[in-house]
Formats: structure tokens, C-alpha cells, sequence
């Protein structure tokens, strides 16, 4: 006996670089302000949710750049990472509400994608410093705002991944 699966539609969510920018453009025009952020996301955790909330609140669109799996193994992020590989993470990202468009990108840095998109408001973690958030000179050029997010204590993914191998 076969059992026929079918496949999970492709969120509208994820876009290439030429939609993204399409949209960003339509949203602008209606007077949407435009948030954007980028990571890894690797295993998604209350501390990338909170922070993705907080983020969220600071437009009305919340567009997220997400490291590609070479981009993320080119970051050393450790043994065997990307856990979840890109596809799995995009899918995730869009399963959250307050995320309107996600966009892989697999440079080493999300600056291209940042000047493509052109946010009203761009938005990294806490432990980043405004001069060490990339694209922060273009986003801050174009009368943008550059925000630092404090993280929430005790989530990390590297913390989780090292309590599980810690068993």
C-alpha cells in the first residue's frame, strides 16, 4: 500500500532579490515603513522570537536576510552547522506572523541585499555595535534608522546547542 504525500505549498514569503525589492516598493508606496534584519536562524528559540517581535514593532513590514547554508558554514558557526538547512529554516521564519518576506542570500555579508532593499529601519542584536552592523552607512545615508536589540539573557543558539551536547 502506498501512501501519496502531498507537497507543502512554497511560501509566497520567501522571494528572491528582484521580488523582494518589487515588494518593498509597493509597500513603500502605500507608506509601510520597512524593517530589516538577517541571520542564521538555525534553531529557532524564544530569544530569536522575542527579538523578531521587538524588531517587528519598530515598522510595519519585517523583511529577514537569511544566510544561505554555505553562507552560514563560511561564518564557522561550528561542526555540522547549518543544523537545519536553509529551506527548513526559511519555512520556519514564515511561520511566524510578524515575518512578510524572507530572503536567502549567500554572500558573507548581507550588504548587497541591504542596498537592494533600501529599510526604513535596519536591526541587528545586542551584541552588535551600530559600527559593526553592515549596511548601517547605507541605511543611515538614505535618512534610515540603525537599531542594536538587546538579546534575551540566557537564549542563544549557542547555548542550546551546547546543553544538548551536554545531554
Amino acid at each position: 500500500m502506498s501512501v501519496d504525500v502531498a507537497n507543502p505549498p512554497t511560501d509566497q514569503r520567501v522571494m528572491d532579490l528582484m521580488k523582494a525589492q518589487r515588494m518593498c516598493n509597493v509597500w513603500r508606496m502605500k507608506g509601510d515603513r520597512i524593517v530589516f534584519t538577517n541571520g542564521c536562524f538555525d534553531i529557532l528559540h524564544r530569544g530569536h522570537v522575542e527579538y523578531l517581535q521587538e524588531a517587528a514593532a519598530l515598522g510595519d513590514r519585517l523583511v529577514i536576510g537569511l544566510n544561505s547554508d554555505a553562507s552560514v558554514r563560511r561564518l564557522g558557526k561550528g561542526d555540522g552547522r547549518p543544523f537545519n538547512d536553509q529551506e527548513s529554516r526559511a519555512k520556519l521564519l514564515t511561520a511566524l506572523r510578524l515575518v512578510d518576506a524572507v530572503v536567502l542570500f549567500d554572500e558573507d555579508t548581507p550588504f548587497e541585499l541591504i542596498k537592494a532593499i533600501g529599510p526604513d529601519v535596519l536591526v541587528k542584536g545586542g551584541d552588535y555595535t551600530e559600527d559593526r552592523i553592515v549596511g548601517a552607512d547605507v541605511v543611515k545615508a538614505r535618512g534610515g534608522e540603525v537599531r542594536s536589540l538587546k538579546l534575551v539573557e540566557g537564549y542563544s543558539t549557542t547555548l542550546l546547542v551546547e546543553r544538548i551536547r551536554k545531554g
